[in-house]
């Protein structure tokens, strides 16, 4: 008699264990971390600028400056109303290759 109410306490104890376990995730979430700040630090500057291509030429685009390097990269678009690259029918790739137009010295900018 008296083991029977033992395994049932120990039973009791343990489905209750369990249900804590089981249940914390639903109640306390872990928190995801998407934005670690580890993939690509980069500002993206809006709107569209006129970018000169090393050919002379010039075209719109867009800066992006890599903040942790410093490197400051130019995507060029197609027109200038919209941030994204629009290509006509003939154009096979709708992909925006970057060009490196220069570098921000952010080390030598230091409060002292």
């Amino acid at each position: 008699m008296k083991l029977d109410w033992f395994v049932r306490g120990s039973l009791a104890v343990l489905i209750v264990l369990l249900g804590i376990i089981a249940f914390r995730p639903v109640a306390q979430p872990p928190s995801v971390l998407a934005q670690n700040g580890q993939a690509y630090p980069f500002h993206i500057q809006p709107g569209t600028v006129s970018l000169r291509k090393a050919d002379g030429n010039t075209t719109w685009g867009i800066i992006a400056v890599d903040m942790s390097t410093g490197n400051v990269w130019g995507f060029p678009v197609k027109s200038q109303n919209t941030p994204y690259p629009v290509y006509g029918p003939g154009d096979s790739s709708k992909v925006s290759h970057p060009m490196y137009l220069g570098r921000m010295a952010f080390d030598e900018a230091v409060h002292q």
